[in-house]
């Protein structure tokens, strides 16, 4: 009887996310033995899995990104051939690990973040992966580090950006970020859809409100090509198109 109900409730399922397929809303929604699945498909590198355990014992850990979240940078900066890429928001350097093990040897990533202790973990981590020499950490306001790698003349010379820190500073972020990848690179925003707030009209603080915001604007802005995925809290890639 159990099996029986069992059965009913997953043609069900089936049978509505086929009915909304056909209405052109083709996604599925993550239950935990479908997202257990995911997981399992997943290349993650043994180093990368022992940091996103020992993060998950932080106070903080939900700020790290998904192991689906980690694999699909990475693949973006290897079809890329990226050679200079930047994160802002390092935590404790799950996202920036897994773009460091993708880049070639000749590689650089310039990681910001402005907590120490966070970054003791990560730099931890890429000396045991054997990419610390990759890995150019400034621990400073992220704004700040961006400024001064544009005052370095180092405008439009890097492939590919990451953000994941303070949502209110995002379109702040995009801009600065904008003058520095090179046409055709990528900027990729993480938590665009806000653990769905974003979409509730009741729910207006400060954080929701700017990447609200942020992203209609960034659906607006010509300068970009845009996807916005439902991967982890959803990430929109942005690939800079030539404008004047």
């Amino acid at each position: 009887m159990c099996s029986s109900a069992a059965s009913s409730a997953s043609a069900a399922t089936t049978a509505l996310a086929v009915e909304e397929a056909r209405r052109g809303r083709k996604q599925l929604s993550m239950e935990p033995p479908l997202y257990d699945y995911l997981l399992a498909n997943v290349r993650e590198h043994p180093i990368l899995r022992d940091l996103r355990e020992e993060t998950a014992a932080m106070r903080g850990s939900q700020m790290q990104v998904s192991p689906t979240q980690a694999q699909l940078l990475a693949m973006l900066v290897q079809i890329l051939g990226a050679q200079r890429c930047i994160e802002v928001g390092v935590f404790t350097g799950y996202s920036s690990l897994a773009v460091a093990l993708a880049l070639p040897e000749s590689g650089r990533l310039v990681s910001c973040e402005r907590d120490e202790r966070c970054l003791e973990v990560a730099k931890r981590y890429y000396r045991l992966a054997g990419v610390a020499h990759k890995v150019d950490v400034k621990h400073a306001l992220a704004v700040d580090s961006l400024k001064s790698l544009l005052e370095s003349g180092e405008a439009s010379s890097y492939d590919f950006a990451f953000v994941d820190a303070d949502k209110k500073m995002y379109e702040e972020y995009f801009e600065l970020l904008l003058k520095l990848v090179r046409v055709g690179g990528l900027i990729v925003m993480d938590n665009v859809l806000w653990y769905g707030r974003v979409a509730d009209p009741l729910v207006n603080d400060p954080k929701t409100i700017s990447i609200r915001d942020f992203n209609k604007k960034l659906l607006e802005d010509t300068r970009v090509n845009i996807s916005m995925v439902p991967i982890g809290d959803g990430m929109t890639i942005c690939r800079k198109l030539e404008y004047d």
